[in-house]
């Protein structure tokens, strides 16, 4: 069974990588069209210009920048508040924001309570 291609509004990704930045805004949805009207920030335009680049050790703090056709296939490391996180684009992620796919928080596990952590604690024998 062959692989189904994937297509975005239905354009495919050769002929998404060939649109202009306001073409591929106008097929977004309304809250992505808006951000990119309004133009990428500093930090924005200096990402872009790496991954047009081909650069290998892409790092980024921009967790609010949309992802675009030409950043398929890249692994950029998305900066989660504590350390950097790669992220390999896939085709399905167009449109989205990179930090939807880095988690800025973890599970929370707890162990066994401490001693004096309890009522019932308190009367246990201390080895």
């Amino acid at each position: 069974m062959a692989k189904k291609e994937f297509t975005y509004r239905g354009k495919t990704i050769e002929e998404l990588k060939s649109l202009s930045l306001n073409e591929i805004a106008a097929l977004m949805p309304s809250r992505q069209r808006r951000s990119l009207k309004r133009g990428l920030t500093e930090q924005e335009k200096i990402l872009l210009k790496k991954i047009r680049k081909n650069e290998s050790n892409i790092k980024t703090h921009c967790r609010d920048m949309i992802i675009l056709p030409e950043m398929v296939e890249k692994t950029i490391k998305v900066y989660s508040g504590k350390e950097f996180i790669p992220v390999i684009i896939m085709d399905e992620m167009i449109g989205h924001c990179l930090g939807e796919f880095v988690l800025t928080r973890k599970k929370v596990e707890h162990s066994a309570p401490g001693i004096g952590a309890t009522r019932s604690s308190a009367s246990l024998s201390v080895k």
